[in-house]
């Protein structure tokens, strides 16, 4: 399971976007405007093995949280609701060469 922990703090994240991995799932944390114009905290999941930008939008899944402690903390429970859900696509993750 990812934790808190290993997230970079949310002074980083008012600065530029974190990335990381877990068994098979790519992650991706940024500070965006939200719909209100308020800063939100995205957080965007897909299958290994490629980066972000390689990734085709469609396996991408994204939620946006507040942008704040609660907000990271929410992130992370999501993500890793998101790894027991679709456990299935994350265990073939090194399929996707192709």
């Amino acid at each position: 399971m990812i934790q808190r922990e290993d997230i970079l703090s949310i002074e980083y994240l008012k600065k530029t976007e974190f990335t990381g991995c877990h068994q098979g799932m790519r992650y991706r944390l940024e500070g965006v405007k939200g719909a209100d114009g308020e800063k939100t905290l995205r957080c965007t999941v897909w299958p290994e093995p490629f980066n972000f930008v390689k990734t085709l939008e469609e396996k991408k899944e994204s939620e946006e949280f507040p942008f704040g402690e609660d907000g990271v903390t929410d992130a992370v429970a999501w993500m890793n609701e998101r790894l027991v859900e679709e456990k299935d696509k994350w265990g073939h993750a090194g399929d996707n060469w192709d």
